[in-house]
C-alpha cells in the first residue's frame, strides 16, 4: 500500500509545474474562503469587466482608444441597469406584495382541496393523514415567515454596504477594463516561474468563463422577457413576477426549472383551476424550457466543456453551499476548472533528475 502511495505521489508532484498548480489552488481557496466577504466588491467587479471586455475589445478594433470605450460601454451599462431597475422592480416589488397578501387565500382553498380528498377517494386517503400533514406544514409556514421577518430587519445594516458597491464597483470595473493588459502583467509577474501547468489552465478557464457570463445573461434576458411577454399574453396575474422568476431560474441547471415550476402552476390553478386555460399555461411554460434546453443552450454554450448531468448538481450544491448566489451562478465553470485542472494534472509528466 505504502509503495503504491509513493509511485502516485513521484508521478503527481515530482514535476515543479503540477506542485505550482497545487499550491496555487490552495492560496486561491484559502483567499476565498477566509476573506470572501471582504473580497466580494472586487470579485463582483470582475465579473462585470468580464461581461463588457467583449464590446470594449470589438470597439477597440475600430481604431477607438480602450480609455474612451471603457468609459462608453461603462456608461451604457449602468444606464440600461438604472433603466432596468426603475421600469422593473417597481413593478416587480408591487406583484410581490400583491401575491403575499393573497398567499393565505391560495392556501386555504388549497387546504379545503386537500381536505376534500379523503372524501373522493376514501380508499386511499384519510383524513387524519391529510390534517396532521396541514398542520405540519402550518407550523413549518410559521417558521419560515418568522425567519424572513428576522432576515428583513437585519437586512437594514446591508444598505451602507450597498452603496459602497453602488460607488466602488463602477469605479474597479472601469480600471479593470481600461488597465487589463497592465493588471495582466501585474498578475503574471507574481507567478513563480514553474507556472506551465498554471498559463495551461488559465487560459482555458478565461475564455471559459468569460463566454459563460456573456452567455448566462443573454440567457437569462431571453426567457426571462419571453415568459413575461407569454405569461402577459395568456392574461396570467403577477406576469412580470413570475416572468423575473423563470429567469433567474436558469442560474441552477436542472433545479431551477423544476422549482419555479411550483409557483407558475399554484398561480394558474388559483387563477383558473384546473381548465382549459391552466393546461395551455403549462404547455407553454413547457415549451419555453424545451427550447431553453434544446435550443438556446447549445447556441449560448456551444464553446463550453460538456459536462454530465450530475456532475453539474454537485458542483451546484457543493458551491452553493460554500459561497451561496455567486457559488450557484459559477457552479458550472467551477466545475470546469475543477476539470480543467484534472486534466492537466493528469497528463503532467515528472521531471527526470539530472544526470
Amino acid at each position: 500500500m505504502l509503495n503504491v502511495f509513493e509511485r502516485w505521489y513521484k508521478r503527481k508532484f515530482s514535476n515543479p509545474d503540477a506542485v505550482m498548480l497545487l499550491l496555487m489552488l490552495l492560496i486561491s481557496s484559502i483567499l476565498l474562503v477566509m476573506w470572501g466577504g471582504i473580497l466580494m466588491p472586487v470579485l463582483v467587479a470582475a465579473i462585470i469587466a468580464y461581461l463588457l471586455d467583449w464590446p470594449v475589445t470589438q470597439l477597440c478594433k475600430l481604431g477607438l482608444s480602450r480609455t474612451y470605450t471603457s468609459v462608453l460601454v461603462l456608461f451604457g451599462f449602468i444606464s440600461f441597469s438604472v433603466l432596468a431597475f426603475i421600469g422593473i422592480v417597481p413593478v416587480v416589488t408591487q406583484q410581490s406584495i400583491n401575491l403575499i397578501k393573497e398567499m393565505p387565500q391560495i392556501w386555504a382553498e388549497g387546504q379545503n382541496w386537500l381536505l376534500k380528498l379523503p372524501e373522493t377517494y376514501p380508499d386511499f386517503v384519510e383524513s387524519t393523514h391529510i390534517q396532521n400533514m396541514l398542520q405540519g406544514v402550518n407550523e413549518k409556514v410559521v417558521s419560515i415567515g418568522e425567519q424572513i421577518l428576522s432576515a428583513s430587519v437585519s437586512s437594514l445594516g446591508d444598505l451602507g454596504a450597498l452603496l459602497i458597491y453602488c460607488i466602488l464597483v463602477p469605479l474597479m470595473v472601469f480600471f479593470m477594463l481600461k488597465d487589463k493588459e497592465v493588471l495582466t502583467s501585474n498578475i503574471a509577474d507574481l507567478l513563480p516561474k514553474e507556472r506551465r501547468l498554471i498559463k495551461q489552465v488559465g487560459s482555458e478557464m478565461n475564455s471559459q468563463i468569460a463566454n459563460y457570463i456573456r452567455g448566462k445573461v443573454i440567457e437569462i434576458l431571453i426567457v426571462g422577457t419571453v415568459s413575461a411577454v407569454t405569461f402577459a399574453f395568456m392574461d396570467l396575474r403577477y406576469a412580470l413576477l413570475l416572468g423575473v422568476l423563470v429567469g433567474l431560474s436558469v442560474l441552477i441547471p436542472y433545479i431551477g426549472a423544476a422549482v419555479v415550476t411550483i409557483p407558475v402552476a399554484i398561480v394558474g390553478l388559483f387563477q383558473w383551476g384546473i381548465t382549459p386555460e391552466f393546461w395551455y399555461l403549462m404547455i407553454a411554460y413547457s415549451i419555453i424550457q424545451a427550447l431553453d434546453g434544446n435550443a438556446l443552450v447549445p447556441i449560448l454554450f456551444s464553446e463550453a466543456v460538456s459536462l454530465h448531468p450530475i456532475y453539474i448538481i454537485i458542483a451546484v450544491l457543493f458551491f452553493g453551499g460554500l459561497w451561496g448566489f455567486w457559488g450557484v451562478f459559477f457552479a458550472i465553470p467551477l466545475a470546469t476548472l475543477v476539470k480543467a485542472v484534472a486534466s492537466a494534472w493528469s497528463t503532467s509528466e515528472p521531471v527526470e533528475p539530472e544526470s
